[in-house]
């Protein structure tokens, strides 16, 4: 077996070798006797059928086995020649030639190597952000907003119309073609006029009823509906108002607060308090997610340089490839899968954003390992159940769906990530923290 291994840069590792077919045969023979050993076949002892019986029953996996074997010596050899320690290479080697010829098997290998980056001061790459400053009139605007959702609502005695705003209670049934159909009905069901949580079209035609009216208004299921029975078709729905609720003012005083906060002892100027210091942290948080952060790891890629990993680079390449895919239409696509220099052109576009990235993560890696950031398992757990509970899902089979896709690790590279430039910036800003609601909030960001 002939190897020459050598470094096209620090983070890269081109292998040339040569493989003699005896060799692989040698190999072949070898695993054939150790599977001997232990295989049952039909008129034989026990580990005692002859070797070549073995060898027909493994049949291709039996050299597949033997070239498997022969291309990890190979890759040995090349650590051992260049010294290269095993936690320095990155995922599996690259195979980009593999003939097989009469007497040799010609192979070239492609090694990633992580890079290493002196990480040093980088105090003034880091921008400062000035504490958020928040107005009286933002303070009282949220106020009444908290006041309008304490509001309780009250049916009206006047006899008027279903005005938006309202809460509608009322009994509706749904019919197709003539025939109720399946969910269509209810009971004294309450709907907010002008939330948007019928169909289009439901509400708008419900504005002007009165108590005690009784209506039938004529919507269409959007296409996307997702019940493919109603996807796209009109309906009838026959609707039976029975109450028209508003909601009754609130007084904005200590007794609000006191709700609000949980405490006999609050005062409205306690309220206040915190509803300032809660929009303080909700734009602090804004500046850092919408412009600092972005901004610090645009200035930490432009401040360090070393090599990349092509392998690496190539994936993310691949990655940003099928997302643009996903947004292109059936017209767009089928001028790719007709010209395959489009496709290479598209892939070269992609390389200098998908090679930024690339670096930020490595650099954010070392930054987090010489601060001492990280995030356990456990942590990126409670992230994603917490984020799926939000949104309605099933914490369990959302960390599964991660898991089989092989998510995992990108999501807690996020993680990391946010959570040191989070600690960077306020460290420059003089220890400006954000509160732990919003940095639950980031963590679902990430």
């Amino acid at each position: 077996m002939e190897v020459n291994a050598k470094k096209s840069n620090d983070a890269n590792v081109q292998v040339e070798a040569k493989i003699a077919k005896s060799d692989i045969e040698k190999r072949a023979d070898k695993i054939a006797k150790e599977a001997a050993k232990q295989m049952k076949i039909d008129g034989f002892r026990p580990g005692k059928a002859p070797v070549s019986v073995v060898k027909k029953r493994l049949g291709e996996r039996l050299e597949q086995d033997a070239e498997a074997e022969a291309l990890r010596e190979v890759l040995n050899t090349a650590s051992k020649e260049l010294e290269l320690d095993a936690d320095k290479i990155i995922g599996e080697p690259a195979v980009t030639k593999f003939d097989r010829g009469e007497e040799f098997i010609e192979v070239e290998l492609k090694l990633s190597l992580r890079p290493e980056i002196e990480v040093g001061d980088i105090s003034g790459l880091i921008p400062e952000a000035q504490k958020p400053e928040v107005s009286d009139e933002e303070v009282e605007e949220r106020i009444k907003e908290l006041a309008e959702a304490q509001a309780p609502f009250e049916s009206i005695e006047e006899d008027r119309g279903l005005q938006e705003g309202d809460l509608a209670v009322f009994d509706f049934e749904g019919f197709l073609d003539g025939e109720p159909f399946e969910g269509g009905k209810a009971e004294d069901y309450e709907l907010r006029i002008g939330s948007g949580q019928f169909i289009p079209g439901f509400e708008e035609q419900m504005i002007g009823m009165k108590k005690g009216e009784e209506k039938t208004i004529k919507v269409t299921f959007p296409e996307d509906y997702g019940n493919e029975k109603l996807a796209g078709k009109e309906v009838e729905f026959k609707i039976n108002l029975k109450d028209i609720k508003v909601k009754q003012p609130v007084e904005i005083d200590d007794s609000l607060a006191k709700k609000i906060m949980g405490d006999d002892n609050a005062t409205l100027d306690q309220l206040k308090e915190e509803i300032r210091k809660q929009i303080a942290s909700e734009k602090l948080s804004k500046l850092y997610n919408d412009e600092l952060k972005p901004k610090l790891v645009e200035a930490l890629v432009e401040a360090f340089e070393f090599d990349l990993p092509e392998s690496v680079v190539d994936q993310e390449v691949e990655l940003a490839l099928r997302n643009k895919v996903q947004q292109m239409s059936e017209e767009e696509l089928a001028e790719l899968r007709e010209n395959e220099e489009k496709v290479k052109e598209l892939r070269e576009e992609l390389r200098e954003e998908a090679a930024k990235s690339v670096k930020a993560t490595f650099i954010v890696d070392a930054l987090a390992k010489s601060e001492g950031v990280d995030v356990t398992d456990q942590e990126m757990m409670q992230t994603i159940y917490y984020e799926a509970m939000g949104m309605g899902q099933d914490p369990q089979k959302t960390f599964e769906y991660y898991q089989k896709q092989n998510l995992l690790p990108a999501i807690k590279m996020a993680m990391i990530e946010d959570r040191l430039l989070t600690k960077l910036l306020n460290e420059k800003s003089g220890g400006m923290e954000e509160s732990e609601e919003n940095k639950s909030e980031e963590k679902e960001e990430a």
